[in-house]
């Protein structure tokens, strides 16, 4: 709690004298406006200037995507081209292609318009001449509905022999007329027309109703990105057959558009090739490398860069300004919220090295912290105030709570109420661990241990229920040699069951470790556990407390539960930043051992001799690694 009320004293925004964000200027550039991530901006840069593909792989949120918008602004928009598609008079299925100069494009398809315009004028007049010519000629001899007859014939038969001047009217595929920077097409989640272009169904086929082929040509992300930027994040979602056509388009630098559906008219359709030369910018998540296409990675890799994105940044006066000017920014480029005053901001920095979960750092998933400086400014902006305060932030952090948060809260209310966890008294085998439901909230994780005769002849068993993935399961499988290094008890006659209560759809990771550790010793030993003590932290083969992650959302997890005391690693002291609403409710006991554990957890006369004992074995002999549960699930609800 030390480290809290240092921190609290030193100057959250790095020195900058300043009343609110209004007086902070914004770079008009996107790229300098990126914080936290100077590798991926070098990157970027130099990039644009070769024209290199790019791989940014990494936390959602980190900007990743606004480094691809940053790198349409620096390449040069006197590229840029129009293209047009033509009707093919040798050959219907097969629009002919032309590439002029941006701004040209519109103005000779505006030229075809007007000619076209005059054409069918002249023709609806000679057609209604020669009409009108028949029907006054059938009234003077005295055939007036022979010739009514006759004009109609007339009228259908020209327009079904003369061909319709839309069929020389090119269409404007690709337009960039008046554009300032260079394109930027965000193509996450598109299908395979979307992405590659496509001709749509026409189910007039005859009868002179049909569409010209060229005029149901569509461009598609590939094309419009042509002399910009591509993006797709979560690439590995697209389908083997579009990366590879996706490959195909970045080796040849042109692909031609057909119709993606073989039961359309479309699919009889193929341009020639459409220029695509574009700078590609792949995005997504470690797990993204699994889902691609090799060659299309191999592609960006031999012909690019691949970078991963920070997620947090070291906690300095330098990174705090740039937090106060990543405030600013949120607010300007919202445009409807007020700015924010110092003591706003100061929260908003606060919050980032909570959320950053590692001491000494700040979070740099700006997409959940820019959204909680619109909700304040929202509240701000509904009270009619002229300034975003503390106050309003303080509110939006509650407003603007994840999902896993209001589960986690429902979740340990109904857990009161059912009895599921016990936060007085003392019991044998039963342990309140603690674990992460998402990424920001904590919850209370019952862990109980039993040991009972051995079913088997042969030997006893570890059992374990809960649903427990790779990780955790062979994790319990160490609780064995556990048992006899710290007890010296022969276990072969015995089962020892572990039990995690309430998750069920599974758990993992390993920071219940020190939990399991110490409910199955005092299932074995007959040893209560103090029930108002909660516990989390990892072990190493030599019983040494290793740290964890999300150390503060479980601490405000067990204050919210009710218990007093919860016991976490030494080395995530520096972590702790816990909301002040929690700070007087809850004491806070580091430790760095397995007997440091034991000695502030198990209560009774037995205590003392058991712990004593395990001591004088701890310098004789190393201790087994038990990693168990980390997380439970989002869903794991009663």
């Amino acid at each position: 709690m030390e480290h809290k009320e240092i921190e609290s004293n030193h100057d959250l925004l790095g020195g900058l004298d300043i009343s609110s964000t209004e007086e902070i200027e914004v770079p008009k550039a996107l790229i300098e406006q990126v914080v936290g991530q100077d590798h991926a901006v070098e990157v970027v840069k130099k990039a644009a200037n070769q024209r290199r593909h790019v791989m940014m792989l990494g936390t959602p949120g980190t900007g990743k995507s606004m480094l691809a918008k940053a790198m349409a602004e620096l390449l040069p928009k006197e590229e840029l081209q129009d293209v047009l598609i033509y009707h093919n008079p040798e050959d219907s299925n097969n629009p002919k292609i032309r590439v002029v100069p941006a701004g040209k494009g519109k103005e000779i398809s505006d030229a075809h318009k007007l000619e076209a315009q005059k054409r069918s004028q002249a023709r609806n007049m000679f057609v209604m001449l020669l009409v009108l010519g028949v029907v006054v000629y059938s009234f003077y001899i005295g055939q007036i509905f022979m010739g009514i007859i006759a004009a109609v014939l007339i009228a259908i038969l020209m327009r079904q022999f003369m061909p319709k001047e839309t069929i020389f009217i090119p269409k404007l595929l690709i337009s960039n007329v008046d554009k300032k920077i260079a394109p930027y097409i965000d193509a996450t989640g598109a299908h395979a027309g979307a992405l590659l272009g496509d001709v749509r169904h026409d189910p007039f086929q005859s009868g002179g109703l049909e569409t010209p082929s060229h005029d149901r040509v569509e461009s598609g992300a590939i094309h419009k990105a042509h002399k910009g930027v591509l993006f797709i994040d979560e690439i590995n979602t697209l389908r083997i057959e579009s990366q590879q056509n996706l490959l195909t388009a970045l080796q040849e630098k042109e692909f031609a558009i057909t119709g993606q559906s073989e039961r359309s008219s479309g699919a009889m359709v193929k341009t020639d090739p459409v220029p695509c030369d574009f700078i590609m910018i792949a995005a997504g998540n470690l797990d993204a490398l699994k889902g691609m296409h090799p060659a299309l990675r191999s592609r960006i890799k031999g012909y690019g860069y691949e970078v991963f994105m920070n997620d947090t940044i070291e906690d300095t006066p330098e990174n705090r300004q740039k937090f106060v000017r990543f405030v600013a920014q949120e607010v300007v480029r919202d445009g409807k919220i007020p700015h924010f005053d110092r003591s706003a901001v100061e929260e908003i920095i606060h919050e980032a090295k909570r959320r950053a979960g590692r001491k000494g750092h700040l979070t740099l998933k700006f997409r959940d912290l820019g959204g909680l400086v619109r909700v304040a400014g929202d509240i701000a902006h509904g009270e009619n105030s002229p300034l975003t305060t503390s106050r309003h932030v303080l509110k939006a952090k509650n407003i603007a709570r994840s999902v896993e948060q209001q589960v986690a809260y429902q979740y340990l209310e109904r857990r009161k109420d059912y009895k599921l966890f016990v936060r007085e008294g003392a019991q044998v085998g039963r342990v309140n661990g603690l674990a992460v439901m998402g990424e920001d909230s904590g919850i209370v994780l019952p862990i109980i241990a039993e040991v009972a005769p051995t079913q088997s002849k042969s030997e006893g068993h570890i059992i374990a229920t809960g649903m427990l993935k790779d990780i955790a399961k062979e994790a319990v499988q160490n609780v064995s040699a556990l048992i006899k290094k710290t007890t010296g008890k022969d276990i072969s006659g015995m089962d020892v069951h572990i039990q995690f209560v309430g998750t069920y759809e599974g758990v993992e990771g390993d920071s219940a470790s020190i939990s399991i550790a110490t409910a199955v010793l005092s299932a074995i030993q007959g040893i209560p556990v103090d029930q108002t003590v909660a516990m989390t932290g990892s072990l190493s083969v030599r019983g040494d407390v290793l740290p964890i992650g999300g150390v503060t959302y479980k601490i405000e997890a067990a204050a919210l539960a009710g218990i007093k005391k919860v016991i976490i690693p030494r080395s995530n002291l520096g972590d702790v930043l816990i909301e002040d609403e929690y700070k007087d409710k809850i004491e806070i006991i580091p430790v760095t051992k397995i007997e440091e554990v034991l000695e502030h957890s198990l209560v009774g006369k037995e205590k003392a001799g058991f712990i004593s004992r395990l001591k004088r074995l701890a310098t004789k002999t190393s201790k087994i690694n038990i990693a168990l549960p980390d997380t439970a699930p989002a869903s794991a609800l009663p």
